[in-house]
């Protein structure tokens, strides 16, 4: 079962919480680590004794260039680096396989609530769909958790926890027989599938949309079922593990090496401490090493290490939760009463045990905001007031709008129409208001006014002209030449003059001033 602190640091105190976290030790570091540490100190020092009791003078000389070189390349090795992204692939794979193991709440909450009927088959319905969900789980977990094998080794230790029946098993068996490459996790969702399709035609379950839902819910179980079984499959790369495994060991074999004292070096300041005891040495190994038994312990999380997961205790859960949502509680719940704020429609001030634990509520993070003074606020509202007296298109994008748009055609014809009635706009046409600029500069605009009956008039002259000059064109060159190359003549039955324009192309105000 996986070890949990939460409990101890919940508060922080004056000492710190983690400090009481050191002495335990299932699940610790000291577990994992003790029998390398011994291991290593006992290479050390047997090194340390051979090279001061040992061997002669020549020998030594040979030990001591050794040692010189491994501590002073032991660095060219990556650690840190190798170790710690190693590390990170493991913990993030380690959480990722917990958050996808399957649970049936759901699925018992849908078939308590769309399966009806209190007879013995409404209930043998819901209670055989979750004993099949539950039956999928149990058979995923035999195939990655050794600790789920050694309870149910074989299928009559299934049917001996009531998961299987022997009909079951002999249609499993068979299967079996006939594909044995490929695992059967996968039929008790069907069959579960199956009878809620039964329900529905035995009017137990009276919506389609209660059954897309429930089978949603089987397939997103035996999906995080499968997903269960590619962890196992596939795990971290070897090559990976092998080199972040390599590293370690060779990294601390230089250090072994090389930070073994010797009579060259003893005249240096400060090292005549690891003549007598190689303490900074340990440390490192014990932090290093200790990081590489975090990952092997984590990354896979369904054996029997003390923070695997506990899968025995989730099966036993999930079958009885199971049953009692389904059949314990079908349709069940406690008395329709009044709560006791009822008359006030809601709580005002909720009651406290303690009355020190009662906080005021939240700030926001503008709360204590200063507002902006007087003279920024007169300015805006004075150039608020000069927009509002203005036309919200300005003079630029007027004349963009109307005399800067030419349609596809080439003339104006599919422009914006404007009415004939005259009216005058004043238009302002103003910079920007910079922060550095003077306020009285900024209020100054510059005024332009348009007489729409002008330019309504102009703009008819130029579609005229434009027509004109195109059928012109047209009746002198008569023959003209596809994109192909291919020759065409056009003729022109009646080309429109200024003072003949078909009733269809005259403009609303010449009908009204011909009537």
């Amino acid at each position: 079962m996986t070890v949990t602190y939460t409990s101890s640091v919940s508060t922080s105190s004056a000492l710190n919480n983690f400090l009481c976290l050191l002495v335990r030790w299932r699940g610790s570091i000291y577990k994992l680590v003790w029998r390398d540490l011994i291991l290593f100190l006992g290479i050390y020092i047997s090194l340390a004794i051979i090279y001061r009791l040992l061997i002669d003078d020549e020998a030594k000389k040979f030990f001591e260039a050794i040692a010189l070189y491994c501590g002073s390349n032991s660095s060219l090795i990556p650690l840190s680096f190798v170790l710690g992204f190693y590390v990170s692939i493991v913990m993030k794979r380690w959480w990722d396989q917990y958050t996808t193991i399957p649970w049936p709440d759901a699925i018992a909450i849908l078939v308590t609530t769309s399966i009806h009927g209190f007879d013995d088959r409404a209930r043998a319905m819901r209670r055989t769909i979750l004993r099949y969900v539950c039956l999928c789980q149990v058979i995923v977990f035999t195939m990655i958790s050794p600790r789920v094998k050694r309870r149910f080794p074989t299928y009559d230790q299934i049917i001996e926890a009531g998961f299987l029946l022997e009909n079951e098993k002999s249609i499993i068996a068979t299967l079996d027989l006939a594909f044995p490459l490929y695992p059967k996790h996968w039929m008790p969702i069907v069959w579960a599938a199956s009878i809620v399709m039964r329900a529905r035609r035995e009017n137990k379950i009276r919506d389609d949309y209660a059954v897309k839902t429930i089978i949603d819910e089987l397939n997103k179980f035996r999906g995080y079922c499968g997903f269960l079984l590619y962890y196992d499959w596939v795990s971290v790369p070897l090559v990976y593990t092998q080199v972040v495994t390599l590293a370690v060991f060779f990294f601390f074999l230089c250090n072994v090496l090389g930070q073994q004292w010797t009579e060259t070096s003893k005249e240096e300041r400060g090292f005549n401490v690891v003549k007598w005891f190689p303490i900074l040495t340990l440390l490192q190994f014990f932090f290093y090493m200790g990081w590489l038994k975090v990952a092997e312990s984590l990354i896979n999380p369904f054996g029997e290490d003390d923070d695997d997961f506990e899968l025995n205790w989730i099966i036993d859960r999930n079958i009885t939760v199971s049953y009692f949502i389904v059949d314990g509680m079908h349709q069940e719940h406690p008395e329709l009463v009044k709560d006791q704020y009822w008359d006030q429609v809601f709580p005002n001030e909720l009651p406290y045990n303690v009355q020190g634990m009662r906080n005021n509520p939240p700030e926001a993070s503008t709360a204590h905001m200063e507002p902006p003074n007087k003279f920024l606020l007169s300015f805006q509202k004075r150039r608020g007031s000069l927009l509002s007296n203005s036309s919200s298109i300005r003079l630029p994008e007027f004349y963009n709008l109307f005399l800067g748009r030419p349609s596809a055609s080439g003339s104006y014809t599919d422009s914006y129409t404007l009415p004939e009635a005259p009216s005058q706009l004043t238009f302002s046409a103003r910079s920007t208001i910079s922060q550095q600029t003077d306020l009285q500069s900024s209020d100054q605009t510059s005024q332009s006014t348009i007489d729409f009956n002008e330019l309504i008039e102009q703009r008819r002259r130029e579609r005229r002209d434009r027509m004109r000059h195109r059928f012109l064109d047209m009746k002198s060159t008569q023959l003209r030449y596809a994109p192909s190359g291919a020759p065409y003549t056009i003729t022109v039955l009646h080309p429109p003059s200024e003072e003949v324009i078909p009733e269809e192309e005259k403009e609303p105000s010449d009908l009204n001033s011909e009537s």
